[in-house]
């Protein structure tokens, strides 16, 4: 399985950014046909009262990178696209990656 992760650099106004996140960009991406999963999280470091490199994550999953390639070159995936300047005023870094979920070790 592929991921897209979408790292979100700190917005200059948290409160809009997440009211335009919810209320457009979601319903926009929704529309985006072929996706595996989607996750979305805020950031938070692991230093207490540190903040952390960025803002929120997001994962969006497909079979091949291939397959997401497809999905975003499609008019939704290109709507989606197109949207995030419209409220990432802290930037956005789209990454690639083999997602491999591993089972928790336990010694016995």
């Amino acid at each position: 399985m592929i991921r897209l992760t979408v790292l979100y650099g700190h917005p200059d106004d948290p409160a809009e950014f997440d009211r335009y996140y919810r209320e457009v960009h979601i319903p926009i991406a929704r529309k985006m046909e072929g996706l595996k999963g989607w996750t979305i999280g805020k950031c938070q470091s692991a230093t207490p009262g540190e903040e952390p490199a960025y803002y929120m994550i997001v994962g969006l999953y497909a079979d091949s990178r291939e397959q997401m390639e497809s999905i975003l070159a499609s008019p939704a995936g290109q709507d989606t696209i197109a949207d995030v300047a419209n409220f990432a005023t802290g930037g956005a870094t789209f990454l690639y990656d083999d997602e491999e979920v591993m089972i928790p070790y336990s010694q016995s």
